[in-house]
């Protein structure tokens, strides 16, 4: 929602917005957009009168301020609805979806056309380091100063729309390119189970026209289903032998590509990870849907500087690193945990342990759906810190099977406190939630002092 504001803006509307406990870096980005931004949901709003309400997900009958909305009969509007006449409209469209990577294959897939100087528009759900903002509007292309882009990146959820839209956001969007990155089970809170997912993933493949394309993980079983359920569209495949694939990956990150088995270039960058390398195979693929040759593609991921709260350094004191990561799904956590790991080395080798330092705040968390996945997607971490209040279920009986290096604090105080008191110097500690987790962590970089 702070992303279609300053798309708002940027085609020169008057924005105010509202919301809770809003965190950077959201709250700083609509600041220096120049965005007003008013704490808190009061009915008293209504007297600003603005042309229209746009109304994100978050939004719930009950809330003050959208009940007198209703009572009043003033006009409102989903964002995903809004983006889509406002912004969309008459756009090539590239979507990215998936449970996991969105915002990092949505950031790459916007820098790669960026570099190949198409100047695309672009909305993503974090703030990537190469633009400094998490959306804009299509730009004018160097080679044609006549005419904005027409190109337009846009992260591509699954969640449903608003409380009178329950469909996926998706679905507004109507991409001409879409990359399937993977699926899994996740927001427990709106969907029953597997099969309610990839409904609204064929939904999605549903929308996408014959002279479009199809970049779909070629590994995964819940993505083969959805295309089973039938395809009207042009599909390349990634991570297996038939179109994209990776080798000669080295200890660094860097890796060969490969396309029908013909090798296209080198990827040369520190991003480290599987999840990565897959994530790059599918961005290349859609840029080169677009007219961006593989080599271009491979030459922009060299200078890629990833997103904000991905794997972020968030201050270094007496030797102890401290990272900020969204990672809020046990696979994502694994992932997450696992690729720290391969950047800092094995502790019998290096010394180097890993704090993990987790706050299982997303709905599907909060409802305990996967609190028995938590322990494996652990399983890399030296030490484990877990924030369980405001849960529904018992974080230290979820942690139990690896009790003997988890600790779990109702406190976020206490939590800072026992982290201070076990980090030693060389250590790595690795923050994850996708919420501001009370400032915890300045909380800890202040405690190293």
């Amino acid at each position: 929602m702070g992303g279609i504001a300053v798309l708002a803006k940027q085609e020169g509307h008057h924005v105010t917005g509202c919301d809770a406990n809003v965190y950077p870096p959201m709250s700083t980005q609509l600041e220096a957009q120049g965005i007003e931004l008013i704490e808190g949901f009061s009915p008293e709003q209504t007297k600003l009168n603005p042309d229209i309400y746009v109304i994100g997900n978050v939004v719930s009958r009950g809330n003050p301020l959208m009940e007198e909305i209703l009572n009043q009969g003033l006009p409102y509007i989903s964002g995903p609805q809004w983006l889509a006449e406002n912004v969309l409209q008459g756009k090539w469209v590239l979507a990215v979806a998936g449970t996991h990577g969105k915002t990092t294959t949505s950031s790459m897939l916007a820098w790669i056309l960026e570099y190949a100087d198409l100047a695309p528009g672009f909305l993503i759900g974090g703030v990537p380091e190469n633009f400094g903002v998490s959306a804009r509007m299509p730009q004018t292309p160097k080679q044609d100063t006549k005419s904005t882009s027409p190109f337009f990146v846009i992260e591509a959820d699954e969640y449903d729309t608003a409380f009178f839209d329950k469909r996926s956001k998706f679905v507004h969007y109507r991409p001409r390119t879409a990359i399937l990155n993977n699926l899994e089970f996740d927001h427990a809170d709106i969907f029953d189970d597997m099969p309610a997912i990839e409904k609204q993933f064929h939904h999605l493949v549903r929308t996408v026209p014959q002279n479009g394309l199809l970049v779909v993980n070629g590994r995964e079983d819940s993505l083969k289903r959805v295309m089973a359920e039938g395809c009207w569209t042009p599909v390349e495949q990634f991570g297996t032998d038939n179109d994209w694939q990776v080798a000669n990956v080295d200890a660094n990150g860097s890796f060969d590509v490969l396309f029908k088995g013909e090798r296209q270039a080198r990827v040369s960058w520190d991003m480290l990870g599987e999840h990565n390398r897959m994530n790059a195979l599918a961005c290349i693929a859609a840029a080169r849907h677009v007219g961006v040759a593989p080599c271009i593609a491979i030459e922009a991921l060299s200078e890629f500087k990833n997103v904000k709260r991905r794997m972020e350094t968030k201050g270094v004191v007496n030797n102890i690193t401290v990272y900020d990561d969204f990672a809020h799904h046990p696979t994502a956590i694994e992932t997450t945990v696992a690729g720290l790991r391969a950047k800092v080395g094995d502790f019998k080798s290096t010394g180097a342990r890993i704090l993990a330092v987790l706050e299982p705040r997303s709905n599907t968390m909060k409802l305990g759906v996967m609190k028995n996945a938590l322990p494996t997607s652990l399983k890399e971490a030296d030490l484990v810190f877990c924030y369980g209040a405001n849960l529904g279920w018992d974080a230290a009986e979820a942690l139990n099977p690896i009790k003997n290096k988890s600790q779990v604090f109702e406190n976020l105080e206490n939590l800072v406190t026992a982290i201070a008191k076990s980090v030693k110097s060389g250590d790595h500690i690795l923050v994850m939630s996708n919420g501001g987790f009370g400032g915890v962590h300045q909380k800890i970089l202040d405690s190293l002092l």
